[in-house]
């Protein structure tokens, strides 16, 4: 069996990809099922992560998103039987490569394809929906009438979770950084029913004379926002940050749009509160998580609960 690894120079930085075969290929037993592999979506592999946890090796599977067939299934297998349609994530102790014919995996990390969705579809948005799923319903509670900031809401994950809140009835609205998202998102309607676009405003970031904290309390009625999702925020002043950050929000303008009781869903690793930041939030009995969607498979608690 071959597969698809890279090996890391002692910068971290450069990278280079070899095929490795393995000799014999493992037994399937207790809850692991063998599937033959479909399609294999790219991941950035997260090499920060895995020194932290202390799961780095000289050689580095590339591809965790899979979608295959079952081929055989181990004795313990309870979900799934051979010739199941399936997409999954590879844990990020998992020593195989997703690029490969055939691939050993537990199956709570697995959940059934839908029939209507390809094979490409399907493992390419596996880790982005778990990440949407994560933010609306693991770290908040998106219900109908709730209002929701989606930043970046034209690239993949953050077209997934409008659709994931717009179906829980929420009222969305999303920042973009050009007029051709602007465009995009105001044309995303439902497939059936009412087609009426699933974000209520999409507030152009771009443009200097538009200010996101009074568009988002003028959408609301001055109520501010019941949950932010981000894709990063700027700690600093413009002038101090790097280039590729200079076009997020700064964090005191999301902490300034929440509604009281808000939850701020943050992808900002790094991200620090000054005391006046925290007094804000304490007023507004305000709260932040962060979205680290690995700790998922991570967690016992959360293994076999993907949906």
């Amino acid at each position: 069996m071959r597969g698809l690894y890279c090996q890391l120079a002692e910068s971290n930085e450069d990278i280079k990809f070899v095929l490795q075969d393995k000799e014999s290929f493992p037994s399937v037993c207790d809850h692991y099922v063998k599937i033959q592999v479909r399609v294999c979506a790219f991941s950035p592999v997260n090499t920060k992560m895995l020194t932290e946890l202390k799961l780095q090796k000289d050689f580095l599977p590339i591809g965790r998103e899979v979608a295959g067939v079952v081929i055989e299934i181990g004795p313990k297998v309870s979900f799934f039987k051979p010739n199941d349609e399936v997409v999954g994530i590879l844990p990020m102790d998992c020593t195989e490569s997703g690029l490969s014919n055939t691939l050993l995996i537990h199956e709570h990390s697995l959940v059934t394809k839908p029939e209507n969705v390809s094979w490409a579809d399907a493992a390419g948005t596996i880790r982005d929906g778990l990440r949407a799923y994560m933010a609306l319903h693991t770290h908040s509670s998106v219900s109908a009438g709730t209002a929701v900031l989606v930043m970046d809401g034209a690239n993949p994950f953050g077209t997934i979770v409008i659709q994931l809140a717009h179906h829980r009835g929420a009222k969305i609205i999303s920042t973009v950084h050009n007029n051709e998202d602007k465009k995009y998102l105001e044309e995303l309607k439902p497939t059936v029913g009412i087609r009426q676009s699933l974000v209520a405003r999409v507030i152009n970031v771009s443009d200097s004379k538009v200010d996101l904290v009074d568009s988002c309390m003028e959408e609301t009625g001055g109520l501010g926002v019941n949950i932010v999702v981000d894709c990063g925020v700027q700690l600093y002043s413009k002038d101090d940050e790097s280039a590729v950050k200079r076009h997020l929000p700064h964090k005191h303008d999301i902490l300034s749009l929440l509604a009281v009781a808000g939850h701020w869903v943050t992808t900002e690793e790094n991200l620090q509160l000054d005391p006046p930041d925290s007094r804000l939030l304490f007023c507004k009995g305000a709260s932040i998580s962060f979205l680290n969607e690995e700790v998922w498979q991570l967690s016992n608690m959360q293994q076999g609960k993907y949906l």
